[in-house]
């Protein structure tokens, strides 16, 4: 306690530090206690002379965040000018005001969009608002394995590397449609496109780790379920057929499949420098992902000024993706730039395998090479 302390109230911690001033000494009675005797002014003292000269202990910590805190406010003062990132579903909403609050410090930024000339103008747009920012649009259809593992090509044509992935596009509320894989169009473009999106370039992840994958799911995930009585994932479950169908329920299934894939994806590839971890961007957000369903954008609309801003909409995306204290860290669920516990299922390491082993099947029976990670 004489040589350092903490201050009841503030929490300022002080210490003594370096040597004793010029003509001090220390030695010890007779009773073995600590004295300093002063050589120049002949006294003695049982109090440390350095306690004059104290050192505060300055403790840096992370700067906490909140629902209101925008994406932009998390990258202040942040230089992403050796950061590459690729970001699904950049067009619009939340995607938008990502991939422009990455733009905007610097970071090499990659729209990978099914609507090539809907990317371009955002394109223009943030670049009207930077005329240096390094953004491009490249095609990239979730709903079409073949455009997916076409698009992956392409961005390894590039030679770049690929430190922020962020797994953004989603659909809700979608009248019920199969793909030209024959498989539900929500689950398809909300999981399975994502799946092979990451299989396919994983290894640029491990060759420019660290790196971070960041996953957009969503508060539904808690509404619903995937395991038949057996225990397992039920493909049944994540592409019903027309008459088993309810859009609501498809999509919750779909953000509860981006929990487990960001878990599993953690678990197998953290030991290779890449971390994933899922979020909840936030609630009734007025996006574009409603636009399939009047109700539902009439709801969005009376609720749209209660809500936050696509900024903040952003920010938990963000965070994620670059907030120095996740460094190394995955396999977790953040809302509001907070982890929080997911369901019960969504931590469920056996759900998170077979939803796995089922996507990988599922990929490999409508593809001829693709390497399991």
């Amino acid at each position: 306690m004489k040589t350092q302390w903490e201050h009841p109230k503030t929490g300022k911690k002080k210490r003594c530090a370096g040597d004793l001033p010029y003509g001090w000494e220390q030695e010890t009675d007779e009773k073995g206690q600590i004295l300093y005797v002063d050589h120049i002014n002949k006294r003695t003292t049982y109090f440390d002379p350095r306690q004059a000269f104290t050192v505060e202990d300055v403790v840096v910590k992370p700067k906490r965040y909140d629902g209101n805190t925008a994406a932009l406010e998390i990258l202040q003062g942040r230089d992403l000018s050796d950061k590459v990132v690729l970001i699904t579903g950049g067009n619009s909403g939340i995607g938008f005001e990502t991939a422009k609050s990455f733009a905007l410090h610097g970071a090499h930024v990659i729209l990978a969009c099914r609507n090539l000339s809907l990317a371009s103008k955002t394109v223009t747009a943030i670049q009207q608002e930077w005329h240096k920012a390094r953004v491009e649009a490249m095609m990239c259809n979730l709903a079409s394995l073949r455009s997916v593992r076409e698009f992956a090509e392409s961005f390894k044509a590039k030679k770049l590397p690929l430190h922020i992935l962020i797994c953004n596009a989603a659909v809700c509320t979608q009248p019920w449609s199969l793909t030209e894989d024959n498989l539900e169009s929500t689950f398809q473009i909300c999981h399975l496109g994502h799946f092979l999106l990451v299989q396919c370039l994983q290894d640029v992840l491990r060759r420019s780790a660290p790196a971070r994958v960041v996953v957009v799911s969503s508060e539904s995930h808690r509404f619903t379920d995937l395991l038949d009585s057996c225990g397992k994932v039920d493909l049944a479950l994540l592409s019903p057929s027309r008459k088993d169908y309810w859009s609501m329920l498809a999509y919750n299934r779909a953000k509860l499949c981006n929990i487990l894939f960001s878990n599993e994806l953690n678990r197998r590839l953290s030991p290779h420098g890449v971390t994933c971890n899922a979020l909840h961007p936030g609630n009734m957000m007025y996006t574009s992902i409603h636009r399939s369903w009047w109700l539902m954008t009439f709801l969005f609309t009376l609720a749209r000024p209660f809500t936050k801003s696509m900024q903040q909409g952003a920010a938990t995306t963000v965070y994620c993706a670059v907030a120095p204290e996740l460094e190394g860290l995955g396999g977790m669920y953040f809302n509001n730039c907070f982890r929080c516990l997911p369901s019960i299922q969504a931590q469920d390491h056996s759900s998170a395998a077979s939803l796995w082993e089922l996507s990988e099947r599922l990929v490999a029976e409508r593809s001829v090479g693709i390497q399991a990670l």
